[in-house]
């Protein structure tokens, strides 16, 4: 299994980045996706610019604190943990991803791909709130 963690303090309430975080409906925002599709209260898929599907398990949902989610595609098996804390008119966020790769080939490339991943849906994040 491979962990990355990214933290960042972003210059909006904890409510907004919230908001933009978990609706699932409105993934406009991240750069890597083409649409989503929500299953049911707990469930939803991802697809990627290219299609590639990711689909989603809420496993907890703790309103402006902390979301966490099972995640599964045909390369991994993973759970991804985001923790929201207030910090006056600022939010500080962690995001942490644990995944482990199905294919061999693919484990030596999991922890650079996470990084850039990560970083990646960070810098869309600020742009969606400098929008707002």
């Amino acid at each position: 299994m491979t962990r990355s963690t990214i933290k960042a303090i972003l210059q909006h309430d904890v409510q907004t980045v919230w908001s933009i975080v978990t609706n699932v409906d409105d993934y406009g925002w991240r750069s890597d996706l083409s649409k989503t599709e929500i299953v049911n209260d707990s469930r939803f898929v991802e697809y990627t610019n290219d299609g590639y599907a990711t689909t989603f398990t809420v496993t907890c949902c703790e309103p402006c604190e902390r979301w966490e989610f099972d995640m599964e595609n045909g390369n991994m098996t993973g759970h991804w943990i985001g923790t929201f804390s207030p910090m006056g008119d600022a939010t500080a966020v962690e995001f942490t991803e644990q995944v482990t790769a199905k294919k061999l080939v693919l484990r030596p490339f999991v922890k650079a791909y996470l990084k850039r991943q990560q970083t990646r849906y960070i810098k869309d994040l600020e742009r969606a709130l400098e929008r707002r």
